[in-house]
């Protein structure tokens, strides 16, 4: 069974083993009477067995819509809250003096020399500082009347470029009341692409850091003739004399002072209507260069709708940590389901979130200890991470602490798929683990990428929590399905959202078609609210990807190819532009091979490529350091980091690693990489060779390996 396959191996004396289990049968009979009278998890098994979703009528293809939203979609999260500006306003009527944003204050910054000579900059951070909805709602009032005062017009273009924090939620909510249509930039865009969304959009303002201002804007800004004005959230930068003629830089407080004063007696005449676009979202995207996804307050409106409704007792008790990029959809969608139901918003950054982050000073407290947050979303990149980092400190136990660790762990898996909890593992055992998220986390949010079935049972079993992986696009407001939370079977995004519905199209070049056995399986097409107005200033990609049906509903074609279980819950298979037929006409997937791969400890990342003109696969590898390393001394290899990654020898070790995988993960003989490069440097954004939620750009790593690519495919491979 597909748990047994995920179970850790251990190495136990056979008759220690058969006393072990035969405790933990006693132990289970008699915990099993008082656990089926007194627990809730009774509900939970029942509802994790019922039907979530169903095909609205009985033809093929015929939309999947949540069993709670049959006959009619949901699109309002409160009567008569229609647009963004309403919600906020009624959730600052409802929960007014409660905390609302959460900023950590800098006690102290240091550089810290590393053996290497690298300086890295290291910090020690207080107590959480909060502002209440109350503080939020006027910082944002006068924010908004302040950008009137410099001229900002209702439904005209203004740009944000600043990593998340508290203040680019103020921006973005000014911006909802004034009707201002916010273009969101990832702050780890390239010059090039932020120069593309400035130009594009006709920006005259843009919101930034003094850090940004400094590292990608003064490069750029030349290049961006319309610019007018620059306000920096974080106080007044030093003095710029390169700055070209025209450009006025602001603070953010200087503008909230100048709305303050402002008369605002004409001002209600700007307020948004439900059609008007709150946000241009440019995705940072896996090809080409970035496109604007124009998204309607009604749009975002019914996306938070669908995930709220997924999220049990979401509520004032609740205390999300903020760190993902706000300019992805996932992010922003998340923060905007809290601060609408009364949750707290703690901010942080990958590099202070937890004690072991790389800004955090050894010995001082992260972002998640302090924190200690109910609710995180995260990518599947950082839960990897942690999946492998956890399981390298198990390896360095002692035998009988690993075997201790292990017989938990399986014991708690085989409990979990029968739907059973394990109170007793979980405050013995896996305490320690949960602390490293700070210990009080309910629910992980996972979206951006697929999550692999190993590591989504990891956190499971170790974080005591319900994982909802979701599946949703920038196209779709970050709105698609999400797994309900007493769903714990692995590999499937869920049922579709209360707001929305989802129907599979014929794929006839890939083989997929909605009449399959025993599932139905095809294109995913997305309908609903949710579905976005199209690309900014790009009509023919707009009616590529977007069409309308004969009742008016629009639909948004994916390009994902899903297939949906009895009990309507989707699971994504394939992806169209990721199938490539080889030179004797068998197709690859490449998200498949890279899917049963990518969580080798030895492997950080990986990317396959293939080739029409050639009849085998080929890949890109970033290895993991310690593991690479330690495989190089077995072998007896000596040299640096770059040269055990140069090696025709290492590249060989490591290919065999990846066959045993390939061929343990059931791949077809020619799906199995047949040669491969081994990276000595990461891919991170910054790099331009994986998005912000580290999903892999493939023409970026074609053109960067092409010199590789030629080199694998110079010679016949017998």
């Amino acid at each position: 069974s597909r748990a047994a396959e995920m179970k850790l191996k251990h190495n136990i004396n056979p008759i220690l083993l058969q006393l072990i289990n035969f405790i933990i049968l006693v132990y289970s009979f008699v915990t099993y009477i008082p656990w089926y009278i007194f627990s809730g998890s009774r509900q939970a098994i029942a509802k994790a067995k019922q039907v979530k979703a169903k095909p609205v009528n009985n033809k093929p293809g015929g939309a999947y819509r949540s069993v709670n939203s049959l006959h009619c979609l949901a699109s309002v999260l409160y009567p008569g809250c229609d647009t963004l500006d309403k919600v906020f306003k009624y959730a600052k009527t409802k929960f007014k003096d409660k905390k609302l944003l959460g900023t950590r204050e800098i006690l102290k910054e240091e550089d810290e020399i590393q053996p290497s000579g690298k300086v890295f900059k290291k910090v020690i951070l207080g107590k959480y500082t909060w502002l209440s909805y109350e503080d939020v709602y006027v910082k944002a009032v006068n924010f908004g009347n302040g950008l009137a005062v410099l001229g900002q017009q209702p439904k005209t273009n203004i740009a944000i470029f600043c990593e998340t924090r508290a203040e680019w939620m103020i921006a973005a909510q000014a911006c909802f009341m004034c009707n201002y249509q916010l273009v969101t930039l990832y702050a780890t865009l390239g010059g090039p692409a932020i120069v593309h969304g400035l130009n594009e959009t006709e920006v005259t303002t843009i919101i930034t850091s003094k850090e940004l201002m400094q590292t990608k804007l003064k490069e750029i800004v030349s290049q961006v003739p319309r610019l007018r004005h620059i306000i920096t959230v974080d106080g007044k930068p030093t003095t710029w004399s390169e700055f070209p003629k025209g450009v006025i830089v602001h603070t953010m407080a200087s503008v909230q002072a100048m709305g303050a004063k402002a008369d605002t007696g004409t001002k209600q005449h700007s307020r948004p209507v439900p059609s008007d676009i709150a946000v241009i979202m440019y995705t940072s995207g896996s090809t080409g260069v970035p496109k604007g996804v124009m998204i309607s307050h009604c749009n975002i409106i019914a996306g938070i709708t669908g995930m709220a409704e997924r999220i049990p007792n979401l509520g004032e008790k609740d205390i999300y940590i903020g760190y993902l990029p706000l300019a992805h959809v996932l992010e922003l969608s998340a923060e905007l389901v809290c601060l609408s139901h009364g949750c707290r918003i703690g901010y942080s950054s990958p590099q202070t979130l937890a004690d072991q982050s790389s800004k955090i000073k050894k010995g001082s407290k992260g972002d998640v200890t302090t924190l200690k947050p109910t609710l995180m979303a995260a990518v599947p990149e950082i839960m990897d991470r942690i999946y492998k980092n956890v399981m390298n400190k198990v390896n360095e136990m002692t035998s009988f602490q690993r075997n201790l660790f292990i017989l938990a762990y399986n014991y708690k898996m085989e409990q979990i798929s029968k739907g059973y909890t394990t109170p007793l593992c979980d405050s013995l055992i896996f305490r320690k683990v949960r602390m490293l998220l700070g210990g009080k986390i309910r629910v992980l949010l996972c979206g951006g990428a697929p999550l692999s079935a190993a590591t989504q049972r990891f956190m499971n079993i170790c974080f005591c929590c319900p994982v909802g992986q979701g599946y949703g696009l920038t196209e779709s407001a970050g709105a698609g399905t999400i797994t309900e939370v007493w769903d714990y079977t692995t590999g499937r995004v869920g049922a579709p959202l209360v707001c929305c519905e989802i129907k599979l199209l014929n794929w006839e070049e890939g083989g997929y078609y909605n009449t399959d056995k025993p599932y139905p399986r095809g294109e995913i097409l997305i309908g609903g609210q949710n579905v976005t107005v199209g690309y900014y200033k790009n009509e023919v990609r707009t009616k590529k990807d977007f069409s309308v049906d004969e009742n008016g509903q629009r639909w948004l074609h994916t390009g994902d190819i899903g297939e949906f279980h009895q009990d309507g819950c989707l699971k994504i298979i394939d992806r169209k532009k990721d199938l490539v037929k080889l030179q004797a006409g068998e197709y690859v997937s490449l998200g498949k091979v890279e899917a049963a791969l990518k969580n080798l400890p030895l492997v950080d990342n990986i990317c396959a490529y293939a080739s029409s003109f050639h009849s085998y696969v080929i890949g890109f590898v970033v290895p993991n350091q310690k593991e690479l390393a330690e495989l190089a001394r077995k072998k007896g290899f000596k040299g640096t980091w770059e040269e055990i990654c140069n090696s025709p020898e290492m590249e060989k070790e490591v290919l065999k690693v990846l066959a045993e995988a390939a061929m343990a993960a059931n791949l077809e003989k020619f799906e199995i990489p047949v040669k491969i490069r081994l990276s000595p440097d990461p891919w991170t954004p910054e790099t331009g060779l994986v998005t912000d939620a580290f999903k892999l750009k493939r023409k970026e790593l074609t053109a960067y390996y092409q010199m590789d690519i030629d080199r694998m495919y110079g010679k016949n491979v017998k």
